[in-house]
């Protein structure tokens, strides 16, 4: 068997033009990851100024336009950073985190005005994170933020003073607040608190009372509050599946803990989100998820909103970013399967829209595939939803497979536009997306199935689907690949041992190989989390076998196909040594074993260049070895 490193790829790779699986239109690498020239739009709470992110010279700048004349002024110019985040505090001020393109996340926080001027940092340049809770000032200076400055395991919360910088602590953490939530007044009014496996939400009237525990649940229960009400005192609107196995919408008072009133259930839809309108002052409609998103309306005068949007978006999803304070100016994203689609600015009292720009203006929806919901049911009978994506003008028989676990844990596949899909679909191969038992959306007892079963059932239920897609006769047996990022990456690298005969090769991006070493990078935030990912994913000290058992780093003498291994150097998640132990104990073993180290660049023009890299290398790999026999 041959070992291949690949360090570099021209940019030029003959793939670009030619693949033996591609039936269509080939469509360069490249055109399905287009960096966007604006991104990121939003609009002043006055609604009188639009922003977005604009590329300049290889970097992404923050612009503001008039949308009275539309005149444009650059208010950023930054050197060796990169934008991660802005919002409007204020009608004429923004503030935006400028980070460091070294991966480390570091974020400086500036404040500056609409016009580009009186530009101010806001931090100290520390390792420590912050985050604004409230993206609107508060006395005309004060934004309400959590850092974790003090201590780097917990979120302190803080008002910042805008105008001169200063931090006063507003609440210390005890140790255990995962979460702060405010009201709409940017009052400190709710926390969350974790033990590890149980969550309790805390509740004070006042922020000049203490918090007061009013009700505890194990991290299986969800209780998402949407908004508090302002028409009852003591009451919020929360997405809960407490007391159900799918997400329902409720009110909940904070008073006595209990549920007053279920605006929203059913026993077949799981609840993702809820929109509230303030200028209504109630809840407009909810989202729940089957195979798609659908709004589910609880005020018609919001459905006929949302009726006119229809028909001036026809035959197209669309989501709503950003609104004025009035409600009456809106960014909407609209997309497909087969299209990325494109962003608008809707005036709501002239019901009128305006495109803004093309989300990837370089793809033509005639060229691209349909991504259509499938199920089947898995070897213990449980119900498993996907997604599969055949290829255009390829009879569904027989066809090249490549089998995509999503990463996780607590994830799942949507539908929508994906790069990777279309890519992969437009080399000629049928893409199966699998929503294992353990993916978000199906309620609780189907996400609790998959604790503790990677490598297990989660396995069978990826196998089931492929032995299901084989008896339709729509896969070729012995020309399915599996490919994943992350834990989709672990599932694909795990199958190859686990599951020997059903899978020609196996390909990973930043994929986790041992099990030990992910429960390790778990950053110092997040470690009032380690309990539930010991349930989750398997404890250390308890469950070591398992865990052995079904890491990839301990099998090596298992791999007998050709193996596809994509990492940056600089990942957290993944131990970089590990990996490189990894593929040399592969290549000793004469694996075919392509290995690609990932530039760690997180400019957008840096990034294209990374995702070609990957892409061309992943498109050769599944070339050579899912050639026809």
């Amino acid at each position: 068997m041959r070992t291949k490193f690949i360090l570099y790829i021209c940019l030029l790779f003959p793939l670009l033009f030619a693949c033996k699986q591609q039936t269509g239109k080939l469509i360069p690498v490249n055109d399905f990851f287009k960096s966007q020239e604006r991104v990121a739009f939003a609009i002043s709470p006055d609604g009188k100024n639009l922003s977005y992110l604009k590329l300049i010279n290889k970097k992404q700048e923050l612009f503001v336009e008039r949308l009275e004349d539309g005149s444009t002024t650059q208010i950023t110019r930054l050197d060796d950073h990169v934008i991660g985040y802005y919002s409007w505090v204020s009608d004429n001020e923004l503030i935006y985190y400028k980070e460091s393109q070294d991966n480390n996340k570091q974020s400086s926080v500036f404040i500056i005005d609409k016009t580009g001027g009186n530009e101010r940092q806001l931090n100290e340049n520390e390792k420590s994170r912050l985050r604004v809770l409230k993206d609107q000032l508060i006395d005309n200076k004060y934004l309400l933020v959590s850092s974790n400055k003090r201590d780097s395991t917990v979120f302190d919360v803080y008002r910042l003073n805008v105008r001169d910088g200063k931090m006063e602590m507003a609440v210390k953490n005890p140790g255990n607040i995962t979460d702060w939530i405010t009201d709409a007044r940017g009052q400190l009014r709710l926390a969350i608190s974790s033990d590890g496996v149980n969550e309790t939400l805390l509740y004070r009237e006042k922020e000049s009372e203490p918090f007061t525990a009013i009700q505890t649940n194990s991290f299986t229960t969800t209780i998402k509050p949407i908004s508090f009400s302002e028409t009852q005192p003591n009451v919020i609107y929360a997405i809960s599946n407490m007391n159900r196995d799918k997400n329902a919408l409720v009110e909940l008072n904070c008073k006595t803990g209990k549920e007053t009133r279920v605006l929203f259930a059913n026993d077949t839809l799981n609840v993702v989100d809820a929109q509230y309108s303030r200028r209504k002052k109630g809840m407009g409609f909810v989202i729940c998820e089957t195979w798609k998103k659908e709004k589910f309306y609880l005020d018609d005068t919001v459905k006929q909103f949302y009726s006119k949007l229809d028909k001036l978006l026809p035959g197209t999803e669309y989501r709503i970013f950003d609104r004025d304070k009035n409600e009456n100016l809106f960014i909407v994203r609209t997309f497909t399967d087969k299209n990325p689609g494109s962003y608008y600015l809707y005036f709501a009292n002239k019901g009128q829209i305006k495109k803004l720009s093309d989300f990837n203006a370089s793809l033509k929806e005639q060229d691209l595939a349909e991504m259509k919901p499938i199920s089947y049911t898995s070897r213990d009978g449980l119900k498993i939803n996907g997604y599969l994506t055949l290829p255009l003008n390829k009879p569904a028989k027989d066809l090249p497979v490549v089998v995509l676990p999503h990463n996780g844990p607590g994830s799942r596949n949507t539908w929508g536009y994906n790069p990777e899909v279309q890519l992969l679909a437009n080399r000629g191969y049928a893409v199966f997306q699998i929503n294992y038992r353990g993916s978000s959306g199906y309620g609780k007892a189907f996400m609790t199935a998959g604790y503790k079963q990677w490598g297990g059932k989660i396995n069978n239920d990826i196998n089931d689907g492929v032995k299901w897609l084989i008896s339709q006769g729509i896969a070729d047996a012995k020309r399915i690949a599996i490919y994943g990022t992350g834990l989709g990456g672990y599932i694909a690298l795990n199958s190859i041992f686990a599951s020997p005969g059903m899978y020609a090769c196996a390909a990973s991006n930043s994929g986790v190989i041992n099990l030990f070493s992910y429960l390790k990078s778990v950053p110092p935030y997040l470690k009032s989390n380690l309990q539930m990912y010991y349930t989750i994913v398997g404890n250390p000290v308890t469950d070591v076998e398992y865990m052995r058992q079904v890491s990839p780093v301990f099998h090596a003498e298992k791999f007998n196909v050709p193996v596809f291994i994509a990492q940056s150097a600089n990942d957290p998640r993944i131990n970089s040594g590990e990996v490189e132990q990894f593929v040399k104990e592969l290549k000793k073993r004469k694996v075919d074993i392509t290995y690609l180290e990932k530039s760690s660049e997180s400019s957008p023009l840096g990034n294209e260049h990374s995702r070609q890299q990957l892409y061309l290398a992943l498109e050769q790999f599944l070339d050579i070895n899912l050639k026809k026999k």
